[in-house]
């Protein structure tokens, strides 16, 4: 049995759940989330718990079972709390800005890389060296922030790029000299 699927979600209050078939949607104060999960997994509500079931023990049940009670208590906690990223610019002259709700980006190109959020994700610049992105749907500020990171990926040898709050950078030894 899945350790992780059979641990019952707690709703807090102020949230509203709505199971219609294999589609679940979580309203809460933050937000509205709304995803169609596989057809096989049986979602239930009861007295502000939510239950995730497999129908039987074969392979493809078993994978989907705790993936399915992570994706709905993401939503549960996305809409109460929200998620962020936070990512640092590593390297002279890298910095970012923000130009109404865009995010730019000066890293060593000719011309600065300017990124637009889609609904529901917002950047914050609280110095020219960080970025923070937040939203109410976990994949989706992962997925930015991947995106923004990929700007200008951390290299090896000085560790100059954009990288993760807390990511360390292994580090390569530069070129070694001439051995006579």
């Amino acid at each position: 049995m899945s350790r992780i699927g059979r641990k019952p979600i707690t709703v807090p209050s102020g949230v509203d759940i709505t199971l219609n078939n294999s589609v679940i949607t979580v309203k809460g104060p933050k937000g509205t989330l709304t995803r169609e999960l596989h057809k096989d997994m049986k979602v239930s509500v009861e007295d502000n718990q939510i239950l995730v079931e497999r129908p039987s023990d074969n392979k493809l049940h078993r994978s989907l079972h705790g993936t399915t009670r992570s994706v709905v208590n993401n939503m549960v906690s996305g809409v109460t709390e929200g998620f962020t990223k936070t990512l640092e610019l590593v390297g002279v002259g890298y910095r970012a800005s923000k130009s109404g709700e865009k995010l730019v980006l000066n890293v060593g190109y000719s011309h600065p890389v300017e990124i637009t959020p889609e609904a529901g994700i917002t950047f914050e610049v609280p110095s020219n060296t960080k970025i923070i992105v937040s939203g109410i749907n976990k994949e989706r500020v992962g997925e930015y922030a991947a995106n923004i990171r990929a700007v200008r990926a951390p290299e090896p040898y000085k560790g100059k790029g954009i990288k993760y709050e807390g990511e360390r950078i292994i580090r390569k030894e530069g070129k070694a000299g001439k051995k006579k």
